[in-house]
């Protein structure tokens, strides 16, 4: 049996949306600086944990950074910066 289900956008208007490219893919995370970003979403702290122990245990040539922004669900330019500057790759972390 189906039913016809119809969703409404409380917003009353569609977001404009324009694509972007994927960042290149890196050839291997040895000897490159990741950084693990807590976006402060519930319990993404305890998996950022559980993630950066698992990569001292398989991926030990990784150097791992973890790092926050300033305030959930508001742009941190500095922090943008920072892992630009300094990183090779970054993981976005948004809970369980």
């Amino acid at each position: 049996m189906s039913h016809l289900l119809s969703v409404h956008d409380p917003r009353g208007y569609p977001p404009k949306v324009s694509g972007k490219h994927l960042a290149p893919r890196l050839d291997g995370l040895d000897g490159k600086v990741l950084f693990l970003v807590d976006c402060l979403f519930d319990n993404s702290e305890v998996f950022m944990n559980q993630l950066r122990d698992w990569f001292r245990q398989h991926l030990p040539a990784v150097t791992i950074r973890l790092i926050k922004p300033r305030e959930s669900w508001v742009d941190d330019p500095e922090m943008r910066a920072r892992v630009a500057a300094e990183g090779d790759a970054a993981i976005l972390g948004v809970g369980l």
